[in-house]
């Protein structure tokens, strides 16, 4: 099986999501749906259906995130170093044409999230991104056309 990447921090919140799906969520669905057989015939039973139909949601995202964590390889971001960009780093960019900052931690694409400022190194920033070091100018094609960035900082903490 593939390994997933993945940083220590990305690794505790899929912990955490699978903790509290199993835990707690579980138990929720569970007390939903007895509520819901009390309701009378389970054929027309609206509350019934949603409650089987979020309990599927919840087993399913379960066994995905069982499978992510049993192929998870946690890298330990602080130990890498140097000003060339690979997964880990946190990239601080300005965009050429409105001088504009932006700060991207590069991950895995199971931990990325924009608007957390993590991107996925399969991103198409990302992938420019990768290999690339301070003072050196990238371009990306995103739906608009091409946008240019200067690699200000690169770090690793």
């Amino acid at each position: 099986m593939e390994k997933v990447p993945m940083t220590p921090q990305g690794h505790e919140r899929l912990e955490g999501e699978l903790k509290h799906r199993k835990s707690v969520e579980r138990l929720e669905i569970i007390k939903a749906i007895a509520e819901a057989r009390e309701h009378g015939d389970l054929s027309e039973n609206a509350e019934y259906h949603a409650a089987r139909e979020r309990q599927s949601f919840c087993e399913g995202r379960i066994a995905e995130l069982e499978a992510v964590l049993s192929r998870s390889e946690i890298i330990d971001v602080p130990s890498l170093a140097g000003d060339i960009v690979k997964f880990g780093a946190t990239v601080r960019l300005v965009d050429e044409d409105t001088d504009e900052e932006t700060t991207y931690q590069i991950v895995g694409p199971i931990e990325a999230d924009i608007n957390a400022g993590r991107i996925s190194t399969t991103s198409p920033i990302g992938r420019s991104l990768i290999g690339k070091s301070v003072g050196d100018s990238v371009e990306v094609i995103v739906p608009g056309g091409t946008k240019s960035y200067e690699i200000l900082k690169v770090d690793f903490s």
